[in-house]
């Protein structure tokens, strides 16, 4: 079977969000590509690809035909990097347009005060000149270039408005004759594509600054990483080495102050680690021996050795970094009705654009075609399809940042988006109310027998079930026995053979399965023990119970609160678990849930959520564990706990890094506050557009005479773009 390759790869020379299509389009349509998106405010092309049926440099060959570029780290004829290519792009977008403002104003004070004055035109022509095809060449240049491919994109709109409005201007300057032969003045209009290209040029400048706040989450992410660390050596010296140089096994120093640099397992020392920079939790964490610590976490007072374990793209803060980069780069479903209206726009512009030049030239009377012109000119400049473009992505952006900055890690767009219509909330047990370390608190035997001690924990220990762990930690010390046919049934129990009698581990329904005979004083007693929210395991040989189990898992300090919360937001809250049905009664009770189901196995509890789906309801589940993983993945909206199994955040669409119920209900305020974002973005991206377009064209003029100048209409639409980026922004100061 032939596998891809995800990748994200930069994108350079992109003006607005027509290009985002039109790269995406080129390569979408090359052989070998199983998927291409381009996101316009991330500047990123997330591909799918063969890598045996087409190589990144035949992708790049065909975005550099298209006109756009970009940019492959692995290229090694990059002098700089990318980083330093968009520093240098901005210091020049910067320079660009303070220049544009300075040479403008003289042009507009002349077009406005001083028209009468000698070589008045002449003057606004030598000054106009180098802002348009100087300063404003990229316009040009990149219009030229979709003309080529017979597209358009903004930089055609402003290089066609611009260049009439120019070309219309010094035909007047050196022929005034003309119009004057016809009882006409012939205007100049050197000030408004002036004007039009500085305002663009300064639209553009403050829409890449406002842009790049969207992704500070990352910028700070990525910050947390030391570039250089203590390796300890065996004779306890010391030596800074770059982090690159790193290997797993090396014994690390950490000093009091300084960022741990790599995921590890701490040898010796203790101190508090402050690791509120990935859970969001403002408490710092004790860590000694065996503890485990994370890259990007701040060491507190004491100093500590650890031994590096994960390092550079296996830790989990690369993994977050990642995670987070992914899911500002993917689209949300609202996103791709945008994107078709942005692939149109530009031509359903140019159209309305001539349409307003005809029927002024028609029917405006004696300055019909000088209006006309204007109208033109108008029409191009103020359309904006930046705006559209930006209103999404820049959102999600925002979105996914905060929610990494307080521990929320969104795995996609779609997640973000569908969290705020979350009504019912399915919660796994164990680890995800409880803290997931079950501890043994009663037992009782049908006759002490240190053998079978031995023997059940021999066959515990070859079981990867939380509570089998319970068992083990109880029995420490115990010694073994050899086992043989060990055997695993999911969410039931266990079973093997110790010298050639068959043992059974489990719960009671799986005892009663394998027709194993449980006598009244352990049913009294188990049936207490549930009582008190305890699960209850027994151990037994082929024909009876030997001993009954019970384990308790403490409640989190914080479910109780957050599953209130959750039920005061409107959502129903079930809880499904693998226990007796009267201990998930007691648990229920203990925690206030009013909905609850008992002795439900792995399937079951997917099943269970297909049940909910059906009835219409959008449905979250929660879980931990490597059984859960089912259920995540016929969820709506699968929700991991961080300190659980790989494969369960492997499935699931967001990961809180604090295993934290009250995380839940700061997700789903983050997605309504991020969608209801995006739909103010594109509302007013659009109302800019519908009433803008129109009174550009000058549909007030029959009804008041006005007509708006090509000067407003390029600040206007130079605004729109910064408007949108800015009400993202405003994501940020929300409180979750």
């Amino acid at each position: 079977m032939k596998t891809t390759i995800k990748k994200q790869i930069p994108v350079l020379q992109m003006g607005c969000a027509s290009c985002a299509n039109r790269i995406a389009s080129t390569v979408q349509a090359l052989n070998g590509i199983v998927s291409a998106e381009v996101n316009y405010a991330s500047a990123l092309l997330s591909l799918e690809f063969f890598p045996n049926v087409i190589t990144l440099s035949e992708v790049q060959k065909a975005v550099q035909d298209a006109g756009y570029d970009l940019f492959i780290e692995e290229d090694t004829n990059h002098t700089q990097t990318l980083e330093e290519l968009q520093e240098k792009n901005v210091k020049a977008l910067k320079t660009k347009t303070i220049w544009a403002l300075l040479l403008a104003l003289p042009i507009v004070i002349i077009g406005m005060f001083f028209m009468e004055m000698p070589y008045a035109n002449e003057i606004m022509w030598v000054l106009a000149t180098p802002v348009v095809f100087g300063l404003g060449s990229r316009f040009f240049i990149n219009a030229w270039k979709q003309a080529q491919h017979s597209t358009a994109n903004m930089d055609t709109l402003v290089a066609l408005s611009t260049g009439v409005a120019y070309i219309f201007s010094v035909f007047n300057t050196l022929f005034p004759e003309y119009w004057h032969q016809k009882g006409l003045h012939g205007h100049v209009y050197f000030e408004a594509a002036a004007v039009v290209i500085a305002f663009i040029l300064l639209g553009k400048w403050l829409e890449e600054n406002a842009k790049s706040n969207t992704s500070t989450a990352i910028k700070k992410l990525m910050a947390l990483q030391p570039n250089e660390v203590t390796l300890w050596l065996d004779n306890e010296q010391q030596k800074v080495i770059p982090i690159a140089q790193v290997k797993v096994g090396d014994k690390l120093l950490v000093k009091p102050g300084e960022r741990i640099a790599v995921d590890g397992v701490v040898i010796s020392g203790d101190s508090y680690v402050d690791e509120s920079m990935l859970s969001g939790e403002p408490i710092p964490v004790l860590k000694m021996a065996n503890e485990k610590v994370w890259a990007g976490t701040l060491n507190q007072k004491g100093s500590l050795v650890f031994k590096a374990v994960q390092i550079g793209s296996e830790t989990l803060l690369a993994h977050i970094v990642k995670t987070v980069q992914e899911a500002q780069g993917s689209k949300a479903p609202v996103q791709k009705k945008v994107d078709f209206i942005a692939s149109i726009f530009v031509p359903v512009v140019m159209a309305i654009a001539v349409l307003a030049f005809v029927l002024w030239w028609i029917l405006g009377g004696e300055n019909g075609f000088t209006q006309g012109i204007m109208a033109l000119v108008t029409v191009l400049v103020i359309a904006c399809p930046c705006a559209l473009g930006l209103a999404t992505p820049t959102a999600i952006m925002v979105g996914v940042g905060k929610g990494a900055e307080h521990g929320i890690l969104i795995k996609d767009a779609l997640s973000l988006e569908l969290a705020q219509k979350i009504d019912t909330i399915v919660l796994d047990k164990t680890g995800t109310i409880t803290e997931g370390k079950p501890k043994v608190t009663d037992e009782l035997w049908s006759t002490v027998d240190s053998l079978l001690r031995s023997i059940l924990l021999s066959i515990e220990s070859q079981s990867e079930h939380p509570l089998a762990e319970a068992v083990v930690q109880h029995l420490q010390g115990v010694p073994t026995v050899a086992i043989a046919n060990f055997e695993s049934v999911t969410g039931q129990g266990v079973r093997a053979k110790v010298g050639g009698e068959e043992y059974f581990i489990g719960n009671p329904s799986f005892l009663k399965a394998n027709k194993i005979k449980i006598n009244d004083d352990f049913l009294q007693k188990g049936t207490a023990w549930e009582a008190e929210a305890k699960t209850v395991i027994g151990f037994a040989n082929s024909t009876s119970v030997l001993a009954l189990l019970a384990i308790s898992d403490a409640v989190k300090p914080t479910s109780v609160a957050a599953i209130r919360e959750l039920e005061e937001m409107g959502i129903a809250v079930y809880m499904l678990t693998g226990d007796a049905e009267k201990a998930a009664q007691a648990m229920a009770a203990q925690t206030g849930i009013t909905h609850f189901k008992g002795g439900v196995l792995p399937q079951q509890k997917a099943d269970f959520i297909k049940e909910l789906q059906a009835q219409g309801k959008t449905v979250a589940m929660v879980g931990d564990g490597i059984n859960d993983s089912t259920a995540l993945a016929q969820a709506d909206v699968s929700i991991a706990m961080g300190k659980g199994s790989a494969i369960a955040m492997e499935v699931a669409n967001m990961t809180l890094m604090t295993s934290d119920l009250h995380k839940i209900p700061q997700a789903i305020r983050l997605s309504k506050a991020t969608v209801a974002t995006i739909h103010q973005n594109l509302f007013w991206a659009f109302i800019y557009n519908v009433i803008g377009i129109p009174i550009a064209a000058g549909i007030l003029f029959p009804f008041n005479g006005f007509l708006l100048n090509p000067m407003l209409a390029g600040a206007a639409m130079a605004l729109s773009s910064v408007s949108v980026v800015s009400n993202s922004l405003r994501l940020k100061l929300k409180k979750l």
